[in-house]
């Protein structure tokens, strides 16, 4: 092979690791609005995002799940973060939205208010939970930092945990 061919090689083998590199510092992330908060997730976590429709009531179950739906034929608990977060609960408008997040095997349908946006943050600008929510038991993996805004970035894992 010639040094020519090698040297064209090599260089295509360092782009090639620096999108890669590039690629491995942002997270990519779902942004929702519940409330006034905006909130995201990993966008790998996320089997899909869907329009309300009826759900099943089940007893004895806390007061934010809702129920469950039927989705292709498996049956889904729905839960809605408004009440889980401690919120006054909401009449469903035209942006309410159902998304199906899935960690594993486990899967929940939850109630958001809005879709904001697919965000990409660069690791660098995700900072730890804050310092007043103590110990792994929380479900805020992180704080992105955008231009304008803050936006909580929640642990999938800790959502779909089933206290009920």
């Amino acid at each position: 092979m010639s040094d020519k061919l090698k040297d064209i090689i090599n260089k295509q083998s360092e782009q090639q690791n620096s999108v890669t590199d590039q690629l491995d510092d942002v997270v990519q992330l779902v942004g929702f609005m519940i409330g006034d908060e905006e909130y995201a997730v990993p966008i790998l976590s996320i089997q899909e995002i869907i329009k309300p429709f009826s759900w099943t009531r089940v007893p004895q179950v806390p007061k934010y799940v809702l129920g469950v739906f039927n989705l292709r034929g498996a049956v889904i608990p729905l839960i809605d973060l408004r009440a889980k977060f401690g919120l006054n609960s909401k009449k469903h408008g035209e942006e309410t939205r159902f998304i199906v997040m899935r960690h594993g095997d486990d899967v929940a349908g939850f109630v958001i208010d809005r879709l904001t946006m697919a965000i990409r943050i660069k690791k660098e600008n995700i900072g730890p939970a804050p310092d007043t929510i103590i110990g792994d038991d929380t479900i805020i993996d992180g704080v992105g930092k955008q231009a304008d805004k803050i936006i909580t970035i929640l642990k999938v894992h800790k959502l779909l945990e089933r206290d009920f």
